[in-house]
């Protein structure tokens, strides 16, 4: 898909990848980039247009889907990250409000604006993912048990959409620097990285975009050997304390 002359709207937009998406779209051309955010006053870039959006209402999606129906290019990027091993206190509430946003959230947005795709020539939809939708990390399990399931929607969505000529696109990454991963201590990739990769694969029309080394090496060795995957994560479960 050509991003020059595009329409595109950004979920989360207002700050981290979200922000650096719209950047990135608007610096390749497109001729218009909504962002989109639960406040729309955080939308500071006079080149892009706000639009009040909270992927987890049902009335600020049927909005967003009317006032933009001249979208080409959706890009699913708001999520949250609450850290939460699967049998932590409070792990229930971390994985349900994960599911609200990273799973429910994306695809109340896909089932809003596939029609709106449609009807302006098939486009592409963009789904921000994980490798943590490969495997799973016992740290931050419950995040990684919504990124499994919007994994699986994406590619249920990939399927359906095909007929329509709606390219569906996954996006996966590593850590990310942004402030969703400020208290974890580990390699991060930029968003303008993830961004950029991201629309690299736009423009040759790939279904999955490995954004960073970090997917690269996971994509490589869960191919390679499924089961060392597992005992490295059960290594560093057993060595969390020492």
């Amino acid at each position: 898909m050509q991003i020059e002359g595009s329409i595109a709207l950004v979920t989360g937009a207002n700050r981290g990848l979200g922000k650096a998406y719209a950047e990135a779209l608007l610096n390749a051309g497109a001729a218009k980039v909504y962002a989109a955010a639960r406040n729309p006053a955080a939308i500071t870039d006079p080149r892009l247009t706000p639009v009040k959006l909270d992927v987890t209402s049902p009335a600020d999606v049927a909005a967003a889907a009317l006032a933009c129906a001249d979208v080409t290019l959706l890009v699913n990027n708001a999520g949250i990250l609450r850290q939460s091993p699967i049998l932590a206190p409070g792990s229930g509430d971390a994985m349900r409000r994960e599911m609200e946003v990273n799973v429910f959230g994306l695809l109340a947005m896909m089932t809003a604006f596939a029609p709106v795709l449609a009807q302006n020539g098939g486009g592409a939809l963009v789904n921000m993912l994980s490798v943590v939708s490969w495997f799973t990390s016992p740290f931050n399990a419950t995040y990684g048990a919504s990124k499994h399931a919007a994994l699986s929607v994406t590619d249920a969505a990939r399927i359906q959409l095909r007929a329509q000529g709606t390219r569906v696109i996954g996006v996966y990454a590593g850590f990310i620097d942004t402030d969703m991963t400020a208290g974890i201590d580990a390699a991060k990739v930029s968003p303008a990285q993830v961004a950029e990769q991201t629309l690299e694969g736009i423009r040759h029309d790939r279904e999955h975009v490995l954004a960073d080394k970090r997917a690269r090496d996971v994509w490589d060795s869960l191919r390679r050997d499924p089961a060392a995957m597992e005992a490295q994560m059960q290594q560093l479960w057993d060595q969390r304390s020492l």
